[in-house]
């Protein structure tokens, strides 16, 4: 289960932290600089079933993990200042960059501010489809269902499966169950299930991105702050790895093209849908390339290393991650340390 995981990991960040390894381990694993990965920043909520809780972080711990880069000197920087760093190989000072992906509205209404405070900029990745308000947010979706039935049905496995989702123990592990099945489904697969689930619980899944998510007139003043890039997300938010090299090239060029068209500025800068091994590899890294993205960002944990600069779509994330809002864990992510334990002491592969 997703909390026996979180469990071993904030175990291995503290034995990192109060064992004083970070800092043993930071010459050989911090790198030269760190992308922090986030998707939501609002306040938090207290309902007890929150399985996306990951993907969101209070204003106040953005605003620690500020102070904590400015009190350690580190440069906070824009994508483009990133790109020519690792271009020109200019390591003389540590970065950090922060990206969000998706396009949520609470980005601008809560990041944005915490942002000013320390004069620092981020980046926004946004998905086409999202802005429009035509997207699925499907994990979203899937939380609101589990939340609200008792029992569910699913054909899992090609048999229907009977889910029992009444007590919180029940939601999570139906949650997880779910969550996992979907993800290993084709697009037009995972729309067809999810719109199924949806009318079983009552769900309007059409109506979620427009709820959470920034529209392209909301776009439009929001990309102009000095403090924010405008990054592209696909336009769908597909599993690249899954689609034909011809759909992965117009997902790439037009999500691109449709960013410009909107908001009248370049978008040079990708985060690969889900990001992970089974979703970006060497195809869609060269597919970036060739669509002219300057960098492309994976959901792969690690630091930035020098090595990096040889392949600039095909960059690792450090998460800022809701379950682990602590500031002790700050100068443990930062040190390299964690991720190379996560990756077997091994740079983050470019396959």
């Amino acid at each position: 289960m997703k909390q026996i995981r979180n469990t071993i990991i904030r175990a291995g960040l503290d034995a990192l932290y109060f064992s004083g390894a970070h800092r043993v381990l930071r010459p050989f694993f911090g790198g030269v600089g760190t992308i922090f990965m986030l998707h939501h920043v609002r306040p938090a909520h207290t309902g007890l079933f929150q399985p996306n809780r990951h993907l969101e972080i209070t204003p106040d711990f953005l605003r620690a993990t500020l102070a904590y880069l400015r009190a350690t000197d580190v440069d906070i920087v824009t994508p483009d200042e990133m790109h020519r760093r690792l271009h020109e190989q200019d390591f003389s000072r540590r970065f950090a960059c922060f990206t969000c992906d998706d396009g949520y509205r609470d980005n601008r209404d809560h990041m944005l501010p915490a942002m000013r405070d320390f004069d620092a900029p981020f980046s926004v990745y946004v998905t086409s489809d999202f802005a429009s308000g035509t997207g699925r947010l499907w994990w979203v979706a899937l939380e609101r269902i589990v939340a609200r039935a008792e029992r569910l049905e699913a054909p899992i496995d090609g048999n229907m499966a009977r889910i029992a989702t009444g007590s919180l123990p029940e939601k999570e592990m139906g949650f997880d169950r779910l969550h996992g099945w979907l993800r290993s489904l084709d697009e037009t697969d995972l729309r067809r299930e999810m719109t199924a689930l949806c009318k079983q619980a009552g769900i309007d899944e059409e109506a979620i991105c427009r709820e959470l998510c920034l529209s392209w007139d909301e776009l439009k003043p929001f990309a102009a702050d000095p403090l924010v890039t405008i990054g592209a997300h696909t336009l769908t938010h597909c599993n690249l790895a899954k689609q034909t090299e011809a759909v992965a090239v117009h997902e790439l060029a037009a999500s691109r093209a449709s960013i410009e068209s909107a908001l009248q500025k370049s978008a040079l800068h990708l985060a690969y849908p889900y990001g992970d091994r089974a979703a970006a590899g060497a195809r869609e890294f060269a597919l970036a390339q060739k669509a002219g993205f300057q960098t492309a960002v994976t959901t792969r944990p690690g630091v930035i290393a020098a090595e990096n600069s040889t392949q600039l779509t095909a960059l690792p994330r450090v998460s800022l991650n809701g379950n682990y809002q602590d500031t002790r864990y700050l100068p443990v992510l930062t040190s390299g340390a964690a991720t190379a334990m996560w990756n077997s002491f091994q740079r983050v592969g470019q396959g």
